[in-house]
């Protein structure tokens, strides 16, 4: 067995850790002798770069987990604060900004699953945001990008790690959003079990069609 890791800094946390393991290392660790885990995530990715990563996938890889997103969803951020007459006119303008992300995240899972690889997918986490109105605001954001997400999981049959149970403690973040070592432990620990144990995380039913 071989996972490789694509996505963002949710896998790609070295930077993060205060010189402690990271969530490859860790998961190496989980996997001991019947396996192993490479990176090709990148800190900083956003879902348009997935497809450099694609391309540096060894060979011997049996397994993928995609984690990406969070990135493009932070950068709409800044449209949850601007001022509309409505709570109607607020739904209508952010289903437009969903309807685009949901739009790039399957082109995106595509690619991956084009390695012909079992692949697991992960929804973005909440982070830890010191204003609690603000953090209010994200969470609830977050459900209708996590939506889009999960879809386009169940569409392809793929199982899902949903990272917001996982990563449910401030004390799992630095930054807001970056998993220090303790996030990072517990979002390779979800990833082994959800391949190595596959009932112990949310599996999809049969996708559509």
């Amino acid at each position: 067995m071989h996972i490789t890791l694509i996505g963002d800094s949710t896998l790609d946390n070295a930077a993060y850790t205060a010189g402690g393991p990271h969530v490859t290392a860790i998961l190496n660790d989980l996997l001991g002798p019947d396996g192993s885990a490479s990176l090709a995530a990148v800190d900083g990715a956003r879902m348009r770069d997935v497809g450099y990563q694609v391309d540096t996938v060894k060979d011997e890889a049996t397994h993928a987990v995609l984690s990406v997103g969070g990135n493009d969803a932070l950068l709409s951020v800044n449209a949850l604060t601007q001022s509309v007459d409505t709570i109607a006119d607020a739904l209508l303008e952010l289903e437009d900004i969903v309807d685009d992300f949901a739009g790039s995240y399957r082109r995106c899972l595509k690619q991956v699953l084009n390695l012909g690889l079992p692949t697991t997918v992960c929804t973005i986490y909440p982070g830890d945001f010191s204003e609690e109105g603000q953090q209010r605001v994200i969470s609830a954001a977050l459900t209708m990008w996590n939506h889009a997400i999960t879809q386009a999981a169940l569409d392809h049959g793929c199982p899902i790690i949903e990272l917001g149970r996982v990563c449910d403690e401030t004390s799992d973040y630095v930054r807001q959003i970056e998993p220090n070592e303790k996030g990072g432990r517990k979002i390779a620990t979800a990833i082994h079990s959800a391949i190595t144990e596959p009932d112990t995380c949310s599996v999809p039913l049969s996708p559509r069609g």
